[in-house]
């Protein structure tokens, strides 16, 4: 579950906060509270349960909870940030409202006060917040797993791609006559291609070198069915242990950069795979090639729904007049 803000939940936040700062508000009046206690008491409140929400949402809850499961400790963490906050928040009531210090009560029943007030400051509201969490992730997911169908479905017909068998077929004809050996290492390269995607079609993440390995078999049948038109270049700028990506990521991406970008015969199209220590980047320059608007970034936003299931992070693209770069996310499962 994704416990991270957002808009929505900002804008739910300020509702609830609004009606709980009205009600405080009458409620303060009905009592003859001084007018510092309004200035300070209300806004304070209302602070005090937003920290206490983020340090929930951000800290607690993702640490303890969800990627743990240490309940025993979350337990103590909770009291212990909630008596903290709520005897905070009391203290500065105390000293708004005028109240000699020889009313103050003994030390227990001070924590157990202030841990009553941040129960309550944070009980409603971060209530709600879950639940809204809860039913938005049911859903993504639910998206999500609809989507992976439709992509492994995808995935699987594109193993079996008679389009993408019979051009190279063409190209290895061609090579049987005018070069025997490239004829033979094509061949070779293209069964490594087919044993790969078939070994890794019930895979979700695989190794990043097996990945690279993958893409430069499938860039030595670009440029051998090509020749000069495209120009392709790895950079390996950090080590690729305990590396993953989305098995066929690499594929998706090479086949848009071939997919979308036709040579004008003058100059190849030339793309780059640079791996740094998070993120695979492909940048390719950029042809006035058009293509149909029904198969403009499929791959791309296939990859994307499938990093949704996979991480929390997102894939970057920037497209310019001359360049169209893709950014994806590295996965450590080791972390």
């Amino acid at each position: 579950m994704n416990t991270k803000l957002d808009k929505s939940d900002w804008i739910l936040l300020a509702l609830l906060y609004g009606a709980t700062t009205i009600l405080n508000g009458i409620d303060y009046y009905r009592s003859e509270n001084k007018l510092i206690e309004y200035i300070i008491d209300l806004p304070l409140d209302t602070v005090s349960s937003i920290i206490l929400i983020l340090i929930f949402l951000y800290f607690i809850i993702p640490r303890y909870l969800i990627n743990t499961k240490k309940y025993t400790t979350f337990f103590f963490v909770s009291l212990v940030v909630l008596t903290t906050i709520g005897c905070l928040d009391r203290l500065v009531g105390f000293v708004t409202a005028g109240r000699s210090w020889s009313d103050f009560p003994n030390f227990l029943l001070f924590l157990q006060a202030g841990l009553y007030d941040a129960t309550d400051m944070i009980g409603f509201p971060l209530g709600i917040l879950l639940i809204k969490k809860f039913y938005e992730g049911q859903t993504q997911f639910l998206k999500v797993e609809k989507q992976q169908k439709e992509n492994e479905l995808k995935l699987l017909r594109s193993q079996i791609d008679p389009h993408f068998l019979f051009n190279n077929l063409n190209t290895l004809d061609s090579l049987i006559d005018t070069d025997s050996e490239k004829a033979k290492e094509y061949i070779n390269r293209l069964s490594l291609i087919y044993r790969y995607l078939i070994q890794t079609k019930d895979s979700e993440v695989m190794e990043l070198s097996k990945e690279i390995q993958f893409a430069e078999n499938y860039i030595f049948l670009i440029k051998t069915r090509f020749e000069y038109d495209y120009d392709f270049e790895v950079i390996k700028n950090v080590s690729l242990k305990d590396s993953f990506i989305p098995t066929g990521a690499i594929q998706t991406l090479l086949e848009n950069v071939v997919k979308h970008n036709k040579p004008d015969g003058q100059q190849p199209i030339r793309a780059s795979i640079t791996i740094d220590e998070n993120r695979l980047t492909v940048v390719n320059t950029k042809s006035n090639f058009k293509v149909k608007n029904d198969s403009l970034g499929t791959g791309l936003d296939n990859l994307k729904t499938r990093y949704q299931l996979l991480s929390d992070q997102e894939i970057s693209i920037i497209n310019t007049d001359h360049n169209f770069k893709v950014s994806i996310p590295i996965i450590k499962l080791s972390e």
